[in-house]
């Protein structure tokens, strides 16, 4: 008999993060951009730059500069699991790194790291590379598949199929409106995308917020320094020290939740169209069961909707450290670390897969254009209300509809064959308006608007 595996020790590789539980971000771009590592490299860059923009501003010398991108430039020099052990004991990991980097780059420019800065500057701006760098990974996943929902919404503007609401037939519709409009939730997710990238401060305020370190390093002017700080970041100058200002957590929050539920939206839509009872789309390439042989699961567009799920509760949590009381919180600003990584890492993941499902679906207006028939013609009751209310008179023109509506569903017969067989109806021409497929209204031409968007 086998032995139950045991879990090693505490610390061990078996300890590892590997996304075991996690299969809508593991492998993607974001995984890779988020882990220990990158946010190790960050913080290792936020080192070096603030050395960099002191030295250029006369603050340091220049072999200071050097000397400390040297050190930082290789992360594989720290150990990050001691890094990560070591700072239980002040509460965040850049005591304990800038502690290594200062041995890494010795005498005589050892005492330029860090210096003037405090713990929370160098982990918010590590933060807003981490966060530039995801989201410059997922901004082409977002392209890919805006670019095929384009092609998805072209070719299917006058595909006919059932509109639904509150889960029932409701009138008729094309499917390249719904694609159309799925592709305007991705657009309008890459422009708050596109903003809030572009707008990710670098962070510089001391021990307080007020520079004064600096100050007494020699800086005439220290309200120079966070512009300079920025521009070797690549990040966006800050107006003020926004340590206990968090509007760009709470932006960048609110925009990937924002994306999450938009590739959600399209998620969930083919989560419906795609059921057995459906089958109007498909995935292009199904996930199989432990099970069950047939099934072919839409396994992209159910990681999407977890996505989709999780992130309100993950972004609700940076909201709540906006309330971050005196120049540091104790425990809104350490509140905000995990959510934010999951948010990217979930984010991205969903984008990754969002352009898969949207190259790869299948779409079948044929069974779409059966499934407008399931109600017997009713489906385009509300037209021939109209049509019928100059003929009849509106309250006898609801009147026979409804009668009729009841024989189609008690009979088994469609509704325009019984339209045919009511007197008052012999000399109309009814062939147009109880056919489904010219019932679509302006979808067409407003599929046709939604792709003049760029």
């Amino acid at each position: 008999m086998t032995s139950p595996a045991v879990p090693g020790p505490a610390g061990s590789d078996t300890d590892a993060d590997t996304g075991l539980l996690a299969p809508g971000w593991t492998g993607s771009a974001a995984a890779s951009a988020t882990g220990d590592r990158a946010y190790l490299r960050a913080l290792l860059d936020a080192e070096a730059a603030l050395t960099r923009a002191q030295a250029a501003l006369g603050l340091a010398p220049v072999g200071a500069a050097d000397a400390v991108g040297a050190a930082a430039a290789d992360p594989g020099a720290f150990d990050a699991r001691s890094l990560a052990a070591r700072a239980r004991g002040g509460g965040n990991p850049v005591i304990p790194l800038v502690a290594d980097l200062t041995k890494a780059v010795g005498e005589p420019y050892g005492p330029y790291v860090h210096r003037g800065a405090t713990s929370q500057d160098m982990l918010d701006t590590a933060t807003m590379l981490v966060a530039a760098r995801t989201l410059d990974l997922l901004l082409p996943d977002l392209a890919r598949t805006e670019r095929a929902l384009a092609r998805l919404a072209a070719g299917h503007r006058d595909t006919p199929m059932p509109g639904r609401t509150l889960t029932q037939h409701a009138v008729p519709t094309v499917f390249g409106l719904k694609a159309a409009g799925w592709r305007a939730l991705v657009l309008d997710a890459r422009d708050r995308i596109t903003a809030v990238r572009d707008a990710l401060p670098a962070q510089l305020g001391g021990a307080a917020g007020t520079l004064a370190a600096f100050e007494a390093y020699g800086a005439t002017d220290p309200t120079a320094l966070p512009a300079a700080y920025a521009r070797e970041l690549g990040l966006r100058a800050p107006l003020l020290p926004w340590h206990t200002l968090r509007t760009p957590l709470a932006d960048l929050a609110g925009t990937l939740a924002f994306t999450a539920g938009a590739l959600g939206k399209i998620a969930v839509d083919v989560l419906t169209l795609s059921r057995t009872e459906i089958g109007e789309v498909a995935e292009g390439g199904g996930g199989g069961s432990s099970a069950m042989p047939h099934k072919a699961n839409p396994v992209r567009s159910t990681l999407i909707a977890a996505a989709a799920r999780r992130a309100p509760q993950l972004a609700a949590t940076l909201y709540g450290s906006l309330a971050a009381e005196d120049e540091r919180p104790a425990g809104a600003w350490h509140a905000e670390w995990e959510p934010l990584r999951d948010l990217l890492r979930l984010t991205g993941g969903a984008a990754r897969d969002a352009a898969e499902l949207a190259e790869g679906l299948r779409v079948r207006p044929d069974v779409m254009r059966a499934h407008l028939g399931l109600t017997h013609g009713l489906i385009v009751s509300e037209r021939l209300s109209a049509e019928l209310a100059p003929v009849l008179g509106r309250a006898r023109a609801r009147e026979l509809l409804t009668e009729l509506a009841a024989r189609a569903y008690a009979e088994d017969r469609d509704l325009g064959e019984l339209l045919t067989e009511a007197p008052e109806l012999r000399d109309l021409d009814l062939a147009g308006p109880t056919d489904p497929a010219r019932y679509t209204g302006a979808a067409a031409a407003l599929t046709d608007r939604a792709l003049e968007r760029r």
